[in-house]
């Protein structure tokens, strides 16, 4: 794969977190959000060597909150964030590496809590163009990697028709 060449990604994808231990997360490809967006839990501040950090905790299943991932990230900046529904938050921005099949890139995510959403995560503009990315919102999981390969559960997740 040439690195300036685009890869084409589907509206929903497996993405992998490495710097935070998420092995996968399903993400919704969200042209209509600048910024990316992850879902966090018991988000908490803290110092470490004189900087703001944060610890949280990810339900990295949709519908699952038994299974939780714990992570520490140190914060890039805390900006006021506007959801779809109008609602202004303000959220802790984060800088993270993202890996989407055989792309690796860093991005820049807001922590949220999205208990009530169908996706854990959504991919931003802002992401989709630092990983040289376009989307074609007809077809899912372009990144090569199949739901089976990941959890079964997920099968109904796209049988019942995520509309997020």
């Amino acid at each position: 794969m040439n690195i300036n060449e685009p890869v084409a990604v589907g509206w929903r994808e497996w993405i992998a977190l490495p710097d935070l231990a998420i092995e996968s997360i399903k993400a919704k490809v969200d042209t209509g959000a600048r910024t990316s967006a992850l879902h966090a839990f018991d988000v908490r501040a803290f110092e470490k060597n004189g900087e703001l950090w944060v610890r949280f905790g990810v339900h990295p299943r949709q519908r699952d909150t038994k299974k939780e991932i714990w992570c520490e990230s140190k914060v890039l900046d805390q900006r006021e964030v506007t959801d779809s529904g109008g609602h202004t938050e303000l959220r802790y921005v984060i800088e993270t590496t993202a890996s989407l099949g055989e792309k690796t890139w860093r991005i820049e995510m807001t922590l949220t809590n999205r208990d009530n959403m169908l996706f854990r995560m959504l991919l931003g503009r802002t992401a989709l163009s630092a990983g040289n990315i376009v989307v074609n919102p007809t077809l899912s999981y372009l990144s090569g990697q199949t739901l089976t390969k990941h959890f079964q559960d997920s099968q109904q997740d796209d049988l019942e028709g995520e509309t997020e």
